[in-house]
């Protein structure tokens, strides 16, 4: 789990890197312009940072298809306030965004090395396993890398790793959820998927 995350939290610096400058202010996904969508996706990083910090008394959520399948099923997820951290972290990045989204990974990284076994931690949802909660924000890195490339015109080829897993989440996702069926017939080539359906 750790080396799929590491790998895309760099292959993310680095798609970042290669963001042209007048690319920064145009269109990055919905209400967000690409900085904010770049500051979005870095909270999938920096996250695990804080949340390393903020050990849990008891484990309450064992997976990361479980994770999503809470926020989905509980709706729990403030929208707005989602956009709006987005477009502060965006903001954060300052003048040099690529040199500080390659440090907060690195930074990232070295802290995680740091930890020994399997921590339980306090993440949104309640106590996880630090491997159950490492593949959302690699679910994350890998989904919006796609994101980022797309506005900005760049390719990206994620990790097979990052890719495998997240394809993987997201199916455990709709099975917990009761669309196995829906994504199956769509994968098959039986039946679109319904308009604006998400596993997120």
């Amino acid at each position: 789990m750790r080396s799929t995350f590491t790998g895309a939290a760099r292959c993310f610096a680095d798609l970042v890197g290669h963001i042209p400058a007048t690319a920064w202010d145009g269109a990055g996904l919905g209400v967000w312009d690409l900085r904010s969508l770049v500051g979005h996706t870095g909270r999938a990083v920096s996250t695990v940072a804080s949340y390393l910090q903020r050990p849990a008394a008891e484990e309450r959520v064992p997976s990361a298809a479980r994770y999503y399948a809470l926020l989905r099923q509980q709706n729990v997820v403030d929208h707005s306030a989602v956009a709006e951290r987005g477009r502060q972290a965006g903001s954060g990045l300052g003048p040099q965004p690529a040199r500080t989204v390659h440090t907060l990974v690195e930074e990232t990284l070295l802290a995680l090395d740091a930890v020994t076994g399997d921590p339980v931690i306090d993440t949104f949802v309640g106590g996880m396993r630090l491997s159950a909660y490492l593949p959302t924000r690699t679910f994350e890195l890998t989904v919006h890398s796609l994101d980022i490339a797309a506005a900005s015109g760049l390719e990206v080829t994620p990790p097979p790793q990052a890719l495998g897993d997240a394809l993987h989440l997201a199916i455990d996702v709709a099975l917990i959820c009761g669309d196995g069926h829906t994504l199956l017939r769509a994968l098959t080539g039986r039946r679109p998927l319904p308009n604006n359906y998400s596993i997120v």
